[in-house]
């Protein structure tokens, strides 16, 4: 397996850039995710790393090697396509060993090699059987039997789960990730599902519009996003958002929303304008008849274990996730309060979030 150092990465399709000055690593044996909306430039990454698009300019070393003007053929990488990609006329014993037939592998090996990638993958009874009258499943797992037979210095993901059902999908996740930690290989993932992510992932790169708007593992992704845009992103429901003007100077701990003076972690630079925002997590708004901060109650939503409570404030709409035993009525006016370790400083003309006491040792790539 194999390292992975990506450096100022940039693809152009005419006058459209699809990514913009891409750097990041993926360590040796991690599971690596690239998270985002359609269109972000998470596949077109992907795609260069595995050399089937080229760059237009940057660096791709794999394994200490520089890559980037290699042909696939030549990176010693395994694909995985979120619609299978399987040879219909071969059987799954045979599609999974077509890798190694097509390299000369004497017959005895690769029998070995394909019964020992059936056991890790739980498929032997199947080996024999045609792949299209396989289930969703069954033919994801031979796709993953093909790409991990031959042990390539690197794993590429595109949506591998796509196609599959929302509950068999979470399941196959697990089996992946578990599949990962026995084989410790070097995988780079591609999802627009931040809970795949989350789930999955060892480090995670959030792009969009093809840029990196931050790396780093999925607690520091969600704890501290960098930008209004993680934080809208990642998470359900997503972060609030208070809009409110002030000048705030480096040491400064506490903000106003409306005529209530709010404890925020203290800044640890000048903000850049007088346009600010504060962000909280749904999690995170406590209500508390005591607080002067107040908000009427919209609507609520049941969860079974908890409920989601959306609430009209000063400072805009605020959803709150509380119990579910806790009795709350539509109409109904109380007040709100915040921790202030939770809580994120944006620029509004930026997006960017403001460095905090809490955030300030946050790698954001």
């Amino acid at each position: 397996m194999a390292e992975i150092v990506i450096k100022g990465l940039r693809k152009e399709f005419g006058s459209f850039t699809a990514v913009q000055s891409s750097t990041f690593t993926v360590k040796d044996g991690e599971f690596f995710m690239l998270l985002g909306p359609s269109g972000c430039g998470k596949t077109t990454t992907l795609r260069m790393i595995a050399g089937l698009e080229l760059p237009t300019s940057g660096e791709i070393w794999i394994d200490g090697e520089e890559v980037a003007q290699k042909p696939a053929s030549q990176r010693d990488i395994a694909f995985v396509f979120q619609m299978f990609a399987l040879y219909p006329h071969l059987n799954v014993r045979r599609n999974i060993s077509y890798p190694l037939v097509s390299q000369g592998m004497p017959k005895a090996l690769v029998k070995e090699k394909v019964a020992e990638v059936a056991k890790i993958l739980g498929i032997e009874g199947i080996l024999d059987r045609p792949v299209g009258g396989l289930s969703g499943g069954d033919r994801q797992r031979v796709a993953l039997g093909r790409a991990i037979v031959r042990r390539p210095k690197a794993f590429m993901m595109d949506e591998p789960l796509g196609a599959l059902d929302a509950e068999f999908r979470e399941h196959m996740a697990e089996e992946l990730r578990a599949l990962h930690d026995r084989m410790r290989a070097t995988t780079v993932y591609v999802t627009h599902d931040q809970l795949e992510a989350m789930q999955m992932g060892d480090k995670i790169v959030v792009m969009n519009h093809g840029v990196v708007e931050q790396f780093g593992t999925p607690q520091q992704v969600y704890d501290h996003p960098a930008t209004m845009f993680v934080a809208n992103f990642i998470g359900s429901p997503a972060m609030n958002f208070l809009p409110f003007q002030g000048h705030m100077a480096r040491g400064a701990s506490e903000v106003t929303l409306g005529d209530t003076r709010i404890e925020t972690p203290q800044l640890q630079e000048t903000a850049p304008g007088p346009d600010l925002v504060l962000g909280v997590r749904p999690e995170h708004v406590w209500l508390d008849d005591a607080s002067t901060y107040r908000g009427r109650i919209l609507a609520t939503e049941y969860l079974g274990t908890s409920q989601i409570v959306t609430l009209s404030a000063p400072n805009g709409q605020i959803k709150a996730r509380i119990p579910s035993a806790r009795n709350v009525r539509t109409g109904d006016t109380i007040g709100l309060t915040f921790t202030a370790s939770t809580l994120a400083l944006f620029d509004k003309a930026s997006g960017r979030a403001l460095r905090t006491s809490v955030n300030a040792e946050v790698h954001n790539g």
